[in-house]
Formats: structure tokens, sequence, C-alpha cells
């Protein structure tokens, strides 16, 4: 990862840090990595949506483990400082100054190691389509709905998750929805 970060430039890897700080504080659902890269490749750095990911995953947990830690900013520079591999100069100038503004705020709950590694919920998008025909069957007039979920990992890497239904099966999952709805309106 080390070696990857390298590659990004100071500007990129702060808003990373900084994005990776509000996820943590619970400001934003996660980190959308693979919008983050496009705009890095597109600035000439050869890096994929993979290690970018990780490399994310590694801050998360610096970040992490020294708001669970209590560091303060030296004592978290000195740690990173001291490592096998050293992050370079510009990275560990950007930590610095990111845990210096904004890493005192991280909430650590004495609950989170106790908490379901589950998704949250960002978005979804649907279409209604019509398979026409294909190669085994030449008059299809199929309707379906696609829906893409939006969703942010417990890393808080973002994610699409498409699939495709039948319209009684969309009709079913309508009718669930608004079963929750009518559960979510009592309490």
């Amino acid at each position: 990862a080390v070696d990857k970060i390298r590659l990004i430039p100071q500007d990129f890897f702060a808003e990373l840090c900084e994005q990776i700080i509000q996820h943590l504080n619970h400001k934003v659902p996660g980190v959308n990595t693979a919008e983050l890269c496009q705009r890095i490749q597109t600035s000439g750095v050869d890096i994929n949506v993979g290690d970018l990911a990780k490399i994310a995953n590694t801050l998360s947990f610096l970040f992490s483990t020294a708001a669970k830690n209590n560091l303060s900013t030296e004592e978290l520079v000195t740690t990173l400082s001291s490592g096998v591999s050293t992050l370079p100069k510009h990275a560990v100038q950007v930590i610095r100054h990111v845990w210096n503004e904004q890493g005192k705020a991280i909430a650590v709950s004495e609950d989170a190691g106790n908490m379901a590694t589950v998704g949250q919920f960002v978005d979804m998008k649907w279409k209604l389509g019509v398979a026409m025909s294909s190669d085994t069957c030449r008059s299809l007039k199929y309707p379906y709905v696609t829906v893409t979920l939006i969703v942010a990992d417990p890393s808080g890497q973002i994610t699409d998750k498409s699939f495709e239904m039948t319209i009684p099966q969309f009709k079913n999952f309508f009718r669930q929805f608004k079963e929750m709805a009518s559960v979510l309106e009592t309490v």
C-alpha cells in the first residue's frame, strides 16, 4: 500500500483522508473509491480501484485505532515514522494535518466492537425495461425491473448491487416496502 500511496497526489490523498474521517464520524455513509479513483486516473496517475480501496481500508484502520488509543497528533506521527516501510513525507503531512484538525472528533463507541458488520443503504435506482428478442426467441416482449442498490460496506467502500425482477416479483417487493413503511409509522 505504501508504494501506491507514493503515486497519489497530495490533494487527492487529503481528500481521501478527510472522507475517511467523515465516515468514521458517521457524517457520510462511506468513501466512494470508484469515483475518486476515476478522478485520480484522469489526473494521469496509474492506480486501480482495488489498490485505492486497500489504501482506504488501511487509513480507516489507522484512524480508528488512533482514536481508540486516544493518540495525540505527535504520537500518531511518531508511530507512523517508526514503521518498517515508512510513508512518503507528503502522506505523513496530510495525516498530521487531518488528524490534528478532525481526528479528535472521531466518536469511539463502547459498542463499536459489538456492532453487526452490515452495510449501510445509500441510494436506490430503478428502471423498467422490456426484452424484445433473444438468440433463441424472436418475440419475447418480456417486461422487467432493474434495481440498483448503492450501499456502503462496513469499511465504508461504496458499491452498487444490481438485480432484475419480473413484474410479479417487483409487486411483491413493493408490497414488502409498504409493510415496512406502515410498521415504521407506528414507531
